[in-house]
């Protein structure tokens, strides 16, 4: 089983975001299971999501605790939420950030990915320039960084939830997966197998 935790903020498309992986991971044969955490239920409010995936079927009914990997909606959230709790060493960290962030020992044991989600759905007019919708573009990247599941199952998936705007939001997700920057393990010095 692998189990994904989802950090980001009220209004960014965390909760969607898991159940488009949800259904595009269905698709691809798998069992899933996808619910969020909410604290203050309002816009910019932090909020948790969950991704479980195995290919038999799920019998856990609990809160995710230790994730095998964990996405991160908003980089803004890195010196407030602890996003690395109960996180397992090798576990993929994928960050919404224009570059990585300064301080990179803090992940070591982990593998670090980034792609700039933000400037992709401002690109494709997802969301507002003060409230852009991020989801999709970070569907897109987890694809390539997990390699699963296939692009085709999330525009899919994307086509089902979001008709109205699904060809911006399938593209959105198309450019972060040839975007997205796998920077790899780091280790306790805060470098990388590249550095």
């Amino acid at each position: 089983m692998v189990e994904i935790r989802f950090h980001g903020r009220g209004g960014q498309g965390t909760v969607v975001a898991t159940i488009l992986l949800a259904k595009a991971f269905f698709q691809a044969g798998y069992h899933v299971q996808s619910f969020p955490l909410f604290g203050v239920e309002r816009r910019g409010a932090p909020v948790e999501a969950y991704l479980r995936l195995d290919r038999t079927k799920i019998l856990v009914r609990t809160n995710v605790y230790t994730p095998d990997h964990v996405v991160v909606l908003d980089h803004t959230l890195l010196p407030t939420a602890d996003v690395t709790r109960g996180l397992k060493r090798g576990g993929w960290i994928l960050l919404n950030a224009p570059e990585p962030p300064q301080d990179l020992a803090s992940f070591a044991g982990f593998h670090l990915a980034f792609v700039d989600a933000t400037r992709i759905a401002l690109q494709h007019r997802l969301g507002t320039r003060t409230h852009p919708i991020v989801n999709t573009a970070l569907t897109g990247a987890l694809a390539r960084v997990l390699g699963v599941p296939p692009l085709a199952a999330i525009a899919e998936a994307i086509r089902e939830e979001v008709p109205g705007t699904a060809e911006e939001n399938i593209k959105a997700a198309e450019v972060a997966f040839s975007e997205v920057r796998l920077l790899g393990l780091i280790d306790d010095d805060g470098k990388t197998a590249a550095s």
